[in-house]
Order: structure tokens, then sequence, then C-alpha cells
């Protein structure tokens, strides 16, 4: 199979396992949307960002560590078992220190607030459910990362589609039989997918049993990729809990909610990219490539990531008014009116992930933090300063200028790195 064979296979591949998981968040979404008020919908969002917070605190964010590592080593197995020991131990570490954050967090944090409408006690309740919740997200992006370096492209696929199902039906169920409230069924959908995905991963080779028995507990590997894991996993969820608590208090909470259907279709349109870049372009960049070889494999990958990405860009704004009523319901038809402008934040956050990625695969853990705070502290920051002057379009253009600028900016960077082989 030629270069430009498999590349499209990966492609199509890739792109329908993330169907699948675009299909899951759209059930979800979907059950959410026609059985929620405005309101209600955007405190599920509220709760949908602190468990992104718990899952970085508890994983380290350290899913592109294992990939890359795993890809890196696949020709010494004992090494590769010694990173996964170590890989493993910090993750439990972690998962204990989140474990008693939430316990605290969930008595003393201004629930009421943060969760308007919704009796305390169920917060709390929802909050204390997402800790075996968060631990089976952990489990299913962990096995799926390592599938992913393995070149386990099947298991991986069988992963990704087996989880979505199995969070939708969990979903589903609860919402039908009412025998959890809507926060504590998001809070643990995804424990049976958690317990099928260890399993799939053990036939490969990733069996915990053995990673806890080797001899060999190599760390130090894992903080440069816990570094840039964590701090966009933690800064992005309370960026945007920052900016839909100002738009509730700006706007009115119906407004949150309409803002929440508006990042809702990016969310879809972010997360089947940065899938397909994960799959295609991570282990392809994570050995030893000189720079001429580095471009040869990388600019190709990227215009076709652009071109796709234009493609389904122009399809969502042709059918915006369709895709909100297939993806949320009539009740959020004011978020076609304000989507145009984020898609074309959607589209320059392909390239962004893109040129991320390079970082992340290369080691360069100052230039991607620093890239990431930034442009989120420029996300809050122009939400506000927008809205001033263009109301509630405000948001919708701090998030369009700041994935161009974010773009532009590491491509520089990308372009001025430095390379220690000819």
């Amino acid at each position: 199979m030629n270069r430009e064979s498999k590349f499209w296979k990966l492609v199509f591949g890739s792109g329908g396992v993330t169907a699948c998981n675009v299909l899951r968040a759209f059930v979800v979404n979907k059950l959410l949307a026609m059985f929620l008020p405005l309101s209600t919908f955007a405190c599920v969002g509220q709760l949908q960002n602190f468990m992104t917070v718990g899952q970085a605190m508890s994983s380290l964010a350290m899913q592109n560590g294992w990939v890359s590592l795993t890809a890196q080593n696949l020709d010494n197995r004992e090494k590769l078992v010694g990173l996964w020991h170590g890989g493993f131990r910090l993750t439990a570490l972690a998962s204990v220190f989140t474990a008693a954050v939430a316990v605290i967090f969930c008595f003393v944090a201004p629930l009421e607030t943060l969760f308007p409408g919704i009796h305390p006690r169920l917060v709390q309740a929802a909050i204390l459910f997402a800790l075996p919740g968060i631990l089976a997200m952990n489990i299913v992006t962990i096995a799926s990362s390592v599938l992913n370096g393995l070149g386990e492209y099947k298991r991986w696929a069988l992963v990704g589609v087996a989880s979505s199902l199995l969070q939708c039906i969990w979903v589903a169920f609860f919402l039908y039989t009412e025998r959890l409230s809507v926060l504590s069924i998001i809070a643990t959908q995804s424990i049976v997918a958690g317990f099928f995905a260890a399993r799939v991963a053990s036939t490969a080779g990733f069996n915990f049993s053995v990673i806890r028995k080797s001899a060999l507990d190599i760390r130090s590997p894992w903080f440069a990729f816990a570094a840039m894991g964590i701090v966009p996993m933690i800064l992005n969820p309370v960026v945007l809990t920052v900016m839909r608590s100002f738009v509730g208090a700006e706007f009115g909470w119906d407004a949150a909610g309409v803002w929440q259907g508006v990042w809702k279709v990016s969310d879809f349109f972010a997360s089947g990219f940065s899938a397909i870049l994960g799959v295609i372009l991570l282990p392809r960049i994570s050995g030893k490539l000189t720079k001429q070889e580095f471009w040869s494999t990388f600019n190709p990958v990227l215009y076709k990531m652009f071109g796709l990405s234009l493609l389904v860009v122009a399809v969502l704004f042709a059918c915006r008014h369709i895709v909100v009523a297939i993806l949320l319901s009539d009740t959020y038809a004011a978020v076609a009116d304000y989507m145009p402008i984020q898609l074309v934040g959607d589209f320059f956050r392909t390239g962004g992930w893109a040129l991320g990625l390079v970082l992340v695969a290369r080691g360069e853990t100052v230039k991607f933090l620093v890239a990431e705070v930034l442009s989120n502290v420029y996300l809050a920051v122009g939400t506000v300063a927008f809205s001033k002057v263009f109301e509630f379009n405000g948001p919708m253009i701090a998030y369009a200028s700041e994935n161009f600028l974010y773009f532009v900016v590491l491509y520089v960077v990308v372009r001025r790195l430095k390379w220690n082989t000819p």
C-alpha cells in the first residue's frame, strides 16, 4: 500500500471511529436537549467542565505521552513495560489526590451559584459519583492511546466504537428509568466502557498485572507530557466556566444555554479532527526525524487536513439550521445565527491542533505551555471585551480570533525550531 492510500485509509478508519464518538455525543446531547430546559443544559455543561478538570488532574493529561512513548519504544519491550509502569504509578498517585480534592470541593464550593436551580445535595451526589466515572474515563483514554501507539488500529477502533455505544446505552437507560439525577447520569456514563477498554487492551499486551510486576519504573519522560497535557486540560474548562458564568450574568442563563449549544457544535467538530490528527500525525512525528523528513511528513498532512476542514465547515455553514435541529432541538434555533463566526475559529483550530502536536512530540514544553496559557487568557479576556462592543457575538468573535492567532504564532514557532540533525 502506497503512502497516499495508507493516509486516506487511516483518515477514513479514524474518521469512522470518530463518527461513532460524535454520534455518541450527539445522542447524549440530543437526549439532554429534549429532557432539559436551557438553564439546566448549561448546568450540565458546568459539570462536564469540572469532570474534564478532574480527569486532567487524575490522569495528569498524559494521553499524548501514552501514544508517543509507546510508539518510540516498540522495539524494546522491557523499557516499554517500564514506561507503562511509571505512567501507571503516576496516574494512581494523581487519582488519589484528585479524589481528596473532589470530596473537599463538593462540601465547600458555592454549588448554588455554580449550578443555579439544582439542589446542592444532587450536585454533591453527582460529584461523588463522578470519581469512579473519571477513573473509567482514564482507563478508556489510556487504553485507546496505548493501542494507537502500538499500531493496533483494529483494537483501537473496537474500544472507540464500543465505548461510545455503551455510554449511549447508559445515558438512555437512566434517563428513561429516572433512577439517577441527570448530573449523576453524566458523571457515571463511562463506567462500563472502562471495564471493556481494559479487557481489549490486555489482549494486545497492555495488562495491568504485568505492568505492576515490572522491575523498571521509568517516570522521568512522563513529566514533560504531563505538563503539556494538564495545563490546557485544566485551564480550558476553567476558562469555559468563566465564559459561561459571564454570559449567564451578562445576558441571562437562557443565553448561556444558547452559547453552550454553539460550543457543543464546535466540540463535535474539534473532537473529530483532534482524534484523526492523534492517530495520523502523532505516531509519525514521535520518532527521530531530520528537519527535511519532518516537513515532508508534516506539510502534506496539514494541507489535507485543512482541505478536509474547509469542506466540513462549508457543509456545516450551509446546513447550520438543520444541524442545530438534529444535534439539539427547536428550542436552540438561535444557535444557528451565531455559528458562522464560530466556524471560522473551528477551521483554524485544525491547524493549531496539528502544530501543537508537533511541539508535544518534540518535547518543546515551555513553548507549548506559553502558547496554551496565552491563548486561553486571550479567549477569556476577549469574551468580556468583545461582548462590550459586539454584545452576544463577543464570545464567538473571541474564539475565532484566538484560533487564528494561535495557528499563526505556532506556525512561526515550529518553523524556527532548532534541529539536532541536518
